[in-house]
């Protein structure tokens, strides 16, 4: 991944769907400034393996009654960076991991792109491990 984005000037890298943790050499390169969304209100449903169906899978089978999305900042672990920002979605009786996972996609499209929109716009700022949107 380094050797891809290097020189490359880029300012801001999005993951989606990226299962891999990344090596510290891309990370100290583009400390802050790699997100990732999930598909779960994080802290919860989080970690090694939890993607997709298994999030939803995991909710439902909790008895969550409600669930969303999280983009956050990535660090060296899977989905504990400091959170930009999450998007609720109810969970409706009878929801099934394919049902709940289709109105939440959305939201994690629309979700990510405002926080890309923010950060193009220099409005987020990190302190002590939080995200900060400034208006």
């Amino acid at each position: 991944v380094y050797d891809a984005l290097a020189g490359t000037g880029t300012d801001l890298v999005c993951l989606a769907g990226y299962m891999r943790l990344l090596g510290e050499k891309v990370l100290c390169a583009w400390r802050n400034r790699i997100m990732n969304v999930h598909p779960s209100l994080l802290p919860s449903f989080c970690g090694k393996g939890m993607y997709g169906h298994h999030v939803h899978e995991a909710a439902l089978k909790r008895g969550v009654k409600y669930s969303g999305c999280t983009v956050h900042i990535v660090d060296e672990t899977y989905d504990t960076g400091p959170i930009v920002k999450q998007t609720v979605v109810p969970v409706e009786p009878g929801d099934t991991p394919d049902t709940l996972a289709a109105r939440i996609l959305p939201n994690e499209h629309k979700t990510y792109v405002e926080c890309v929109r923010l950060f193009s716009l220099g409005k987020l700022k990190i302190r002590d491990g939080i995200v900060y949107i400034e208006e």
